[in-house]
């Protein structure tokens, strides 16, 4: 299947001929759906905190912070273009849409607003508007990533994303002095991101009197997966060489593997708010951050006991603590093991990467849930499943999918212990896509979601956490919906 010109491809890229068959065999298998078992719920798989115990994990976080060397990490390499969707068919068409009508009834609202004023004549055409808000020769807002472009309204002028985020991060990914963030971004972006950030650490190290450390990252080649054609062959470019595509963010495992911290913040881009409407999401982060090092401290305490007391007693502690705590419950036959043998595979769970993971109650957004899930070997876990890992033609399962009381809105804190993350995935849940290239159809592969597959054989407990932590921006409207207006 492969020439030399392939090979010497595949070196430059860092991909194995191994690695390419394999994935050129998924796209003939498929990829075997999830199992749902059944939808994680409040008392089963999901935490609610009560008001003192907020107030505690909240301080349990606070008193050991300064301790701990504690990072910020934002996916952030997506371009903004999906969220000018409808305004590129207004240009396209000429045809206004629901929107677009809405987008210029609110107009002078926008935190961009006063930019885009500054480029309009007083005789402006919608369509000339918007040329200047998304064309290159204007603001280019339609190939500017999310991080960049300016959300927020304040009397000073407006922020970008990547200035809330750091704002965010001195309240709550701090160690009281020094707070770490790291931004994964695409190479034709990157340059921006450096430059805003050059003017913008020293600006808010002086307001807030915290050291800001920030880093990036870009998607490694060696993640692209292979195109191939509808019957599976490899899929050629015009001159004959193979075509790689970016994997998804499943692809950003590698970058998290690189980070090394105690503890790992991990959010979106895009979901910010103004300061006004800070406080839930900087006490709940707090609070979710608390209650890891609460298990940790507790998986500490039982992996000493099973060393040094490997009971019966300690054993059925040990299995009751894991499915309260860490979304773990053995197969049937855990049973029939050796107590040696029982001790040694609930060590093995308790050395797993760690999360938590905030959810939201489910209000019909489209994506992912929490479900306890059963694994290959029996095993039931927690894990965030999307829809496209279900069988929709199964109804049972079809029908536990759509029992989920709450959504994830990719809110977590891990610990990653120092840990080869690539061993802690199922390269078993990743997701094939129809695309086309040059007029011409073909198969795309993902690779296992970030929080979804990459993260199966983590330890996992789901938080809820109030609604107003989660405000994506999907659509440019979003960006005038109450929660990203200050008050």
């Amino acid at each position: 299947m492969l020439s030399e010109k392939d090979l010497a491809q595949l070196s430059k890229r860092g991909i194995t001929p191994a690695e390419v068959n394999q994935q050129v065999d998924y796209f003939k298998s498929g990829f075997p759906w999830m199992n749902l078992e059944k939808s994680a719920s409040i008392g089963n798989g999901i935490f609610q905190f009560s008001d003192a115990q907020l107030r505690e994990f909240i301080d349990r976080f606070d008193q050991q912070k300064s301790a701990l060397s504690i990072l910020k990490m934002v996916p952030a390499s997506g371009a903004a273009t999906r969220m000018f969707k409808s305004l590129f068919e207004f240009l396209s068409t000429g045809q206004e849409n629901k929107e677009c009508t809405k987008f210029f009834d609110v107009l002078d609202r926008f935190a961009f607003y006063p930019e885009l004023r500054d480029l309009m004549e007083e005789k402006d055409e919608s369509a000339e508007i918007l040329t200047h808000l998304l064309g290159k020769q204007g603001m280019d807002y339609g190939q500017k990533p999310k991080g960049l472009l300016a959300f927020h309204s304040y009397p000073e002028g407006a922020r970008t994303p990547l200035e809330e985020h750091i704002v965010e991060a001195a309240a709550y990914a701090s160690n009281g002095k020094k707070a770490r963030l790291h931004f994964t971004v695409s190479p034709e972006h990157r340059a921006g991101f450096e430059e805003l950030v050059a003017k913008l650490a020293p600006k808010w190290s002086t307001k807030t009197g915290i050291d800001f450390e920030i880093t990036f990252s870009e998607q490694k080649p060696t993640t692209d997966t292979i195109a191939v054609n509808p019957d599976n062959t490899l899929f050629r470019e015009a001159d004959g060489s193979l075509l790689f595509r970016p994997a998804g963010h499943g692809a950003l495992l590698e970058n998290l593997n690189d980070l090394k911290a105690d503890i790992i913040f991990i959010k979106n881009i895009d979901n910010v708010v103004p300061d006004a409407l800070k406080q839930p999401t900087i006490e709940y982060k707090k609070a979710l951050g608390g209650l890891l090092l609460w298990i940790l401290e507790g998986i500490e305490h039982l992996d000493k006991q099973l060393q040094e007391n490997p009971t019966e007693a300690t054993i059925k502690e040990a299995l009751q603590e894991m499915a309260t705590y860490l979304g773990f419950v053995p197969s049937a036959d855990f049973a029939a093991l050796t107590q040696t043998e029982k001790v040694s595979q609930i060590r093995a769970i308790l050395a797993r990467p760690t999360r938590v993971c905030g959810v939201v109650k489910n209000t019909g957004e489209p994506g992912g849930g929490p479900f306890w899930c059963q694994d290959a070997k029996g095993n039931f876990t927690l894990q965030l499943v999307e829809s496209a890992q279900i069988d929709m033609k199964d109804e049972a399962q079809k029908a536990k999918f759509h029992q989920a009381s709450h959504f994830n809105p990719v809110d977590l804190v891990c610990a990653t212990r120092g840990l080869n993350l690539l061993n802690y995935r199922d390269m078993n849940t990743g997701f094939i896509t129809d695309k086309t290239k040059d007029g011409k159809e073909l198969k795309a592969m993902e690779l296992p979601g970030l929080w979804n597959g990459a993260m199966s054989d983590w330890n996992t407990l789901f938080v809820e956490v109030p609604l107003e932590t989660f405000n994506p921006v999907k659509t440019v409207t979003d960006l005038v919906r109450p929660a990203h207006q200050n008050e």
